[in-house]
Formats: structure tokens, C-alpha cells, sequence
């Protein structure tokens, strides 16, 4: 229905932002993991994660807007959508640490490619997206309230 469609877009992207909020999480939580994934009888460390999203239309803004306005008719999928999450290919941070267990023949140790400050500043910018979209939701229903009220 075309009443639910604020509320459509609006969940899409609060399921977004929490799936960024869960991977940031992950990357903080394994930011010392040396320890990550077996390749050749190695050990590698943790790679950081990133989300990537996309919108759920490919529509021109001047389509939507037509059909929002309703000058074209169709159904426009509106919203966002995770596409992937992928590793992060920058270098390993290399620490000389000759007591660490996972030390190279020359005393360094690869550990992850996370950067917490960074991770920090996605944290607070998914978490201001999330709140944005919570106050869209709950602006939508009250509209859609109030419009049940009228006589």
C-alpha cells in the first residue's frame, strides 16, 4: 500500500544501519585477534569488515518523484539494501613484539588491520543514521494517527 511505503523505507534502513552497528561490534571486538583464519598453515589475523549498501531502486530521482507525485504509475522499490560485506585489503599493522607467540622469525607480529578511532567515528555516524530513521518511523506514524482521527 502506498500509506506504508514512508515506513518501508524507513525499516530498510534501520535494518541496514543495524547490520553496520553488528559488524563495527565484530571489528572492535577482534581488533587484537592474531589469530583469525588458518591460510597454509599460517595463522592471519583478524581483516576488518565493511558493509556496503545500495539503494533498492536504480530509479532516476526524477522517476521517483513522478510516481511519488503520481504522474507515472508503478511500483518504485524504495529503501536501501546491504549489497556485501567485505574484507578490508590494507596492510596488517606490524608490531615488533619478540615475546609475543605469534612473532615472526624477525620478532613482528601481523595484527589486524582495524583502526578503532575509525571504527568509532562509522559507530557514531550508523548510530545517528539509526536515530534519524527511528525519528522518520515514529513521525510517519503519528501522521498516519492522525489521519485515522479525521472525521
Amino acid at each position: 500500500m502506498m500509506m506504508f511505503r514512508g515506513m518501508d523505507t524507513s525499516a530498510s534502513a534501520l535494518t541496514a544501519n543495524r547490520l553496520r552497528l553488528d559488524t563495527i561490534a565484530a571489528n572492535i571486538a577482534n581488533a587484537n585477534t592474531t589469530r583469525a583464519n588458518l591460510v597454509d598453515g599460517v595463522w592471519q589475523p583478524y581483516r576488518r569488515k565493511l558493509v556496503e549498501l545500495a539503494p533498492k531502486s536504480n530509479q532516476s530521482f526524477e522517476n521517483v518523484l513522478q510516481a511519488a507525485v503520481g504522474t507515472v504509475y508503478g511500483q518504485t522499490e524504495q529503501g536501501v539494501r546491504v549489497t556485501a560485506i567485505r574484507e578490508d585489503n590494507t596492510p596488517f599493522k606490524r608490531v615488533y613484539n619478540p615475546e609475543h607467540p605469534d612473532a615472526n622469525e624477525e620478532g613482528y607480529v601481523l595484527l589486524p588491520n582495524v583502526d578503532v578511532m575509525k571504527e568509532m567515528v562509522d559507530m557514531i555516524s550508523a548510530s545517528r543514521a539509526y536515530e534519524a530513521n527511528v525519528t522518520v518511523l515514529n513521525a510517519t506514524k503519528s501522521m498516519m494517527m492522525k489521519a485515522f482521527e479525521i472525521k
